[in-house]
């Protein structure tokens, strides 16, 4: 059991402390590094799927005045590990997907670095590529684990028989699209070398992460690179580990001795070189008694990697511990195809794994004829299925009742279909979200007396999330003091070290660690420190997660109107409901739920990356043609949680945030989308052609 912090300024309301930086423009981001007479790069991509370079001309590009450099795979450094394939940049003629770095240039501008860029020709000798997903190929393949460590599959009692044995049953797959993070900044490194050393300013989730993996594809012992990165706008897990932008710059800087050189990314280039989420397709199970209680779940799922690179999203890893069932089974399985390597984005795994069980769930309400919210609790588990260990706390249902009556939910007429306003078909829908309450095994902070003024150090990473406020809070808590006589330092690998900003797991981690230090700090200092004083601590061993399930929960509630006529899709109102322990800071917090669920709108009615087949080309590769939603489309989104108390997380009882507004989101949307049309949408995302042909 954690001995809790006693809250005084946790759980107060407080601005931003970077807030005012960020507005006013003073916020220094990775491609605003304050070096002198800098140099830009701009990356060329192949044009062609799969094949090899067997032919470059640089010569119109080398002539061109401002250019200093052009690299391509033959005049390139040798790096001292190309066991990433993802980041072998430039160490071989063979193009593995549409997209892939082939060359870059270097120049005085970033106007004539792109335009000599496109002076770059080369010749290919193309190959037969495969970029189409689809759950009857021949070659899928199970991968040993999936994303971080998970068993692939699991299987417990006899879901075909409880099939065949139930009162009613739903069998059905579903499918979420391909989607790209697209944060507001975009990609950029800066990178400097001197004397051998490397410093990068770089736009990243971790800068130790980063430090860790430069070294190593560079030769280099890690206290030789030094990772700079205060303010982030915006990562959605894109940024929680280094792409091939990054090395590049490194190699474009040692091409040029002394001189620190500048990558942005164009919005275009983002998406084939910073990851995405899988497209999936999942086939879903239930059984069922007559009162609902189900008897099986199963999932399984297929989805994508790239053959260059295996990532596997834990796609239905959340099915095995979300309702009480005596059989159930989970599969994932792998198509290697000719594309850019799928990645980490907000809420990995559960966030499409629970659109298809949520929307099964409301197709098996409508079965039995069941509310969708009732069934939901009648299937709440007393232990964690899987693990069969105790719930640390699971206020599921409590979320799920505290937002059915917040959205007037009893007032709703089951029927699908049954109500209009006007030309517009109205409907609700529900869905439960979840995501794992997580904490990293090691990060480090330092406290300290200096000025006056107490000084919380720890390399972690604020993405918009909050933590340079956040921490401040938990410090000054454990600490004893005001808030306002506490300051942050984060972002730089000369602070301790900090694990990257995943999993939702930041503030859990290095809060932890910042509360070991100020403990620290108060045994040794005492009430009245001397300028100086310091002490550090570090994230202690951590064996809850050995016995008990640590889950936050949440439950999430759509309005949504269809034109009747037109098939246009809006969504009034959104609301969640959320069990996430203790809330650090409610301004933030609300603010983090909001977004996510904006995000999931977003997933449900707009985002979907079309990849062309005959080019391996994603053709929506902007903001023009890959729609997001917009401040029109969230109208009236509200974010509410329950007061929850939770000894077993951590130090300041809390859970993450970042991540668990986005999961449920899309399926509610769904749900309600069918309870207003009666046209039941199982491929996202949600668009008039796929309702109008149902509509009357």
């Amino acid at each position: 059991m954690t001995d809790l912090l006693q809250p005084k300024a946790i759980g107060q309301d407080h601005a931003r402390r970077d807030g005012p930086s960020k507005v006013s423009g003073t916020a220094p981001y990775a491609n605003e590094a304050p070096v002198d007479n800098p140099a830009y790069c701009h990356l060329i991509q192949a044009d062609v799927a799969r094949g090899r370079v067997t032919a470059t001309d640089a010569a119109e590009a080398e002539a061109t005045p401002g250019v200093l450099a052009v690299l391509t795979p033959r005049n390139v450094e040798r790096l001292a590990s190309t066991e990433d394939k993802e980041l072998a940049v430039l160490q071989t003629d063979e193009v593995a997907f549409r997209g892939q770095i082939v060359g870059l240039v270097i120049a005085e501008t970033p106007e004539v670095a792109r335009q000599a860029a496109g002076l770059v020709s080369f010749t290919y000798a193309e190959q037969p590529h495969d970029v189409t997903l689809s759950a009857d190929r021949d070659d899928l393949y199970k991968p040993d684990t999936v994303n971080p460590s998970f068993a692939t599959d699991t299987s417990t009692g006899d879901v075909d028989a409880a099939m065949q044995a139930a009162d009613v049953t739903v069998t059905q797959t579903y499918s979420t699209a391909m989607y790209h993070n697209n944060p507001m900044e975009p990609h950029a490194t800066t990178a400097l070398w001197n004397d051998g050393d490397l410093v990068l300013w770089d736009s990243t989730q971790g800068v130790h992460s980063v430090r860790s993996t430069v070294a190593k594809v560079l030769g280099l012992a890690k206290e030789q690179v030094r990772v700079i990165c205060p303010y982030v706008g915006g990562g959605f897990g894109s940024k929680g580990m280094p792409h091939a932008h990054v090395i590049a710059a490194a190699m474009g800087a040692r091409a040029l001795p002394g001189r620190a050189v500048k990558l942005a990314l164009t919005r275009q280039q983002m998406f084939s070189l910073v990851g995405y989420r899988t497209p999936t397709i999942q086939r879903v199970r239930l059984a069922a008694a007559k009162d609902g209680r189900l008897s099986a779940i199963a999932l399984d799922v297929v989805e994508q990697t790239s053959r260059i690179k295996e990532f596997a999203e834990q796609t239905a890893v959340a099915a095995r511990m979300m309702y009480a069932a005596a059989h159930r089974a989970t599969s994932h399985r792998l198509a290697a195809l000719d594309v850019p390597v799928p990645s980490w984005m907000r809420a990995p795994g559960e966030c499409p794994g629970m659109f298809g069980p949520e929307v099964a769930m409301d197709e098996l309400a409508e079965r039995l004829g069941i509310d969708p919210v009732e069934l939901r609790i009648r299937n709440e588990p007393e232990r964690d299925p899987e693990s069969g260990n105790p719930f640390s706390s699971r206020n599921l249902v409590t979320c799920l009742r505290d937002g059915a009556e917040r959205f007037g939910w009893a007032d709703r007429d089951p029927r699908p279909g049954a109500r209009r306003d006007g030309g517009w078909l109205v409907g609700t829908g529900v869905a439960s979200s979840v995501y794992p309450a997580s904490r990293m095994p090691k990060s480090d902070a330092t406290v300290r007396f200096e000025d006056g003024r107490y000084v919380a150090e720890i390399g972690a990473a604020d993405l918009g999330t909050g933590t340079w406020t956040t921490l401040a809070l938990i410090a000054a808590d454990a600490l004893g003091v005001p808030a306002d006589e506490v300051d942050v330092r984060i972002g730089d690998t000369e602070q301790p070290f900090a694990s990257v900003a995943g999993g939702s797991s930041g503030t859990s981690t290095w809060g932890t660690a910042i509360v070991e230090a100020a403990r620290a700090f108060r045994d040794k200092f005492g009430q009245d420190p001397q300028d100086g004083d310091e002490a550090q601590g570090q994230v202690p061993e951590y064996r809850a997660s050995e016995r008990y399930a640590l889950y936050a929960f949440g439950a999430q509630f759509a309005e949504v109107r269809v034109h009747a006529d037109t098939g246009e899709i809006r969504v009034p109102r959104l609301a969640g409901v959320f069990a996430a322990g203790r809330v650090v800071n409610p301004r933030t917090a609300r603010s983090q739920l909001i977004g996510g669920m904006t995000m999931g709108m977003s997933m449900a009615l707009h985002e979907n990356s079309v990849l062309d087949p005959a080019t391996g080309h994603v053709v929506n590769h902007d903001f023009a043609e890959y729609h997001i939603a917009t401040c029109a489309d969230a109208a009236n989104i509200e974010a509410y949680w329950v007061d929850e108390h939770d000894p077993h997380v951590n130090p300041m009882g809390s859970k993450g945030i970042g991540e668990i507004g986005i999961v449920g989101t899309a399926a509610a949307i769904a749900n309600a989308a069918y309870h207003a049309t009666g046209v039941r949408v199982r491929d996202l995302p949600v668009t008039l052609d796929k309702l109008l042909p149902g509509l009357d």
